[in-house]
């Protein structure tokens, strides 16, 4: 087997280290509105959802994905964009399952279980940024 030519293997370019940081607020916006499910009587997956705090993270990942490409920091912003779409579909799960009666305790169980989730991923993610890792695919 012949060793890959240095053409042949992709280039993973350093992010500008404003991007850096913009990763390290969207993580915070992102906290910020999950952690206001905790202090409220709310759920954790609600708030973080519906928060605008977490609308305009999910935004800034959008408008700033193109800037990151070919960088490790590539993957963090898909790992947020992924959170936040995974817990939208979990929440809405919940919210079919909460309409039957039988369904309300386990709607319930999806809530709060999806909350806890989101809180990993944005622990998770956020350490990992902070050693300047990837996150898996």
């Amino acid at each position: 087997m012949t060793p890959a030519s240095p053409s042949s293997e992709t280039t993973i370019r350093r992010p500008r280290e404003g991007l850096i940081t913009l990763a390290h607020v969207i993580y915070a916006l992102h906290a910020f509105s999950a952690f206001t499910g905790l202090a409220s009587s709310v759920l954790i997956v609600t708030t973080f959802l519906t928060g605008w705090p977490s609308i305009i993270a999910v935004i800034l990942n959008y408008a700033k994905r193109s800037e990151v490409r070919d960088t490790w920091l590539d993957s963090h912003f898909g790992w947020q964009i992924r959170t936040f779409w995974y817990a939208l579909l979990w929440l809405l799960w919940g919210g079919v399952a909460f309409v039957t009666l039988l369904g309300i305790p386990a709607a319930l169980v999806v809530w709060v279980l999806t909350g806890l989730w989101v809180l990993y991923r944005i622990a998770r993610g956020w350490m990992a940024l902070s050693e300047q890792k990837p996150m898996p695919q």
